[in-house]
């Protein structure tokens, strides 16, 4: 009895090593490889024809049997969309279009360089940085307790601090007939002190602008000339955010219909702001 016993014992143990043999598991055993079966491969190789097929065809030029020239190391890696609208236009080297490309590169130069430089303003602080920033362009700025307006030599050069120093703080600027960008704005920022602000003849400045300017950290700001730039309309209401403001110089207030009523109603909701036209003013 007990041998026949022992014989079931070890049938049953045989059984069970080879069941739990037969499950399948992700582990493999030193010295295995786990076995994959044929409708995995199936699939990935599936999923490696769709991937394939989702693939952007091999641009014109990185092709093997393409032929390549040597100006294409002048070519725009990006292949932004300005660049495929670019070379879809038939080559014009007429002395307008040049010009207009000349006028275009210049442009983007000058973006570029009025970009905020965040290690500028931590040497010379907001006040320093935005006279440093005006002054090299051409502006005029003028701090508390000055008597006269500072602007640069002939030569393009200013006596001011290279670091910061507390006692300068800016009072004015005058930006008048300055090539100034959207970008350049952000280095115009944090004047607590502001109490005049002229944007006269600057034509880059637009909406976009005056948006950037009236959210710039001015709570003082009394006088702001925007009288020969390109503001609309839709752009004075933005002006909510300057409640200290007193006088608003405009090329004509009076030019449309609608800038009227756009005036007459920024005045309503601040009683002490003035609007005024150019010719009252820098006649």
């Amino acid at each position: 009895m007990l041998q026949r016993l022992s014989r079931g014992f070890s049938i049953l143990g045989r059984c069970g090593i080879r069941t739990a043999s037969t499950v399948p598991t992700n582990q493999a055993y030193p010295g295995e490889e786990v076995e994959v079966s044929a409708t995995v491969k199936r699939i990935r190789a599936e999923l490696a024809a769709d991937k394939q097929k989702l693939k952007w065809r091999t641009p014109i030029g990185d092709r093997p049997e393409d032929w390549s020239s040597k100006l294409k190391l002048f070519s725009n890696a990006e292949q932004t969309s300005d660049f495929i609208v670019m070379m879809q236009k038939p080559i014009d080297l007429s002395p307008r279009n040049i010009r207009q490309w000349w006028e275009n590169r210049e442009e983007r130069i000058e973006r570029h360089m009025q970009q905020f430089v965040p290690e500028r303003h931590k040497i010379l602080g907001a006040e320093l940085a935005a006279a440093h920033f005006i002054l090299y362009r051409g502006g005029a700025v003028k701090f508390i307790n000055d008597t006269h307006w500072r602007r640069a030599s002939e030569d393009g050069e200013f006596n001011l601090p290279n670091k910061f120093d507390p006692r300068y703080k800016v009072e004015a600027l005058r930006c008048d007939n300055m090539e100034l960008y959207y970008e350049g704005l952000e280095n115009i920022r944090c004047l607590d002190s502001l109490k005049f602000l002229s944007f006269h003849n600057v034509k880059t400045f637009d909406d976009w602008c005056l948006d950037r300017i009236s959210g710039g950290g001015f709570p003082h700001l009394e006088v702001l000339d925007l009288s020969g730039t390109e503001i609309t309309t839709n752009g004075l209401a933005c002006l909510y955010r300057l409640p200290q403001l007193k006088l608003l110089i405009l090329e004509d207030p009076k030019e449309t219909l609608e800038l009227e009523l756009a005036t007459v109603m920024l005045e309503e909701s601040m009683p002490a702001l003035k609007i005024v036209g150019a010719d009252a003013i820098h006649s």
